[in-house]
């Protein structure tokens, strides 16, 4: 009689598959539940950082303003006969940007005068035109200050070095407002 239970083990069929399936399948799905947490969790921080970000580069209280010595300026028409007199306000981040933006400018001047006589009576009398001319006067004189900034970080002469954030110098210049326009 002892021979006839090791005959029953060996005939009793293997444990079932399904049990193997069903611990793969959650195996599975805590993967895919841990990664998604992961993704949601990871993107949410990076979108924290965003707003930290654009908190730190928001101007703290209210804009001042620079107004600029209007400019009389020949256009580049046919013929050379038309003008343009202008007068600039650059919209400033804080109460002490003026000082910054004063040591740069006769160079943001010398910028705005080029600029302006590049364009046509044509382009200047539409307000595209006075927006792009609003836009590339903003780049000209924020240029000024990423120079400035490259020399803080002492990348002169291709030098590498450490980049500090308290040494990070910020764009003063937020936006240009045209306090007069006259095309004649």
């Amino acid at each position: 009689m002892s021979a006839k239970p090791e005959v029953e083990e060996a005939v009793k069929p293997p444990k079932s598959k399904k049990m193997l399936l069903i611990i793969l399948a959650a195996v599975l799905l805590l993967v895919l539940a841990g990664g998604g947490g992961w993704f949601y969790l990871s993107k949410k921080n990076a979108d924290l950082e965003g707003e930290e970000e654009v908190a730190h580069l928001a101007p703290k209280g209210p804009p001042t303003y620079l107004p600029i010595d209007h400019m009389v300026v020949n256009l580049a028409d046919p013929g050379g006969e038309k003008v343009a007199q202008v007068g600039v306000t650059l919209e400033l981040s804080d109460a002490k940007a003026p000082e910054q933006v004063k040591a740069y400018l006769p160079a943001i001047r010398s910028s705005i005068l080029m600029l302006v006589s590049q364009r046509t009576a044509e382009e200047l009398l539409q307000r595209e035109g006075k927006e792009k001319l609003a836009a590339d006067i903003l780049a000209e004189a924020s240029r000024h200050f990423e120079g400035e900034s490259d020399a803080a970080k002492g990348k002169k002469n291709g030098a590498k070095a450490k980049t500090d954030k308290s040494e990070e110098v910020v764009n003063p210049v937020r936006g240009v407002l045209f306090s007069s326009f006259i095309v004649q």
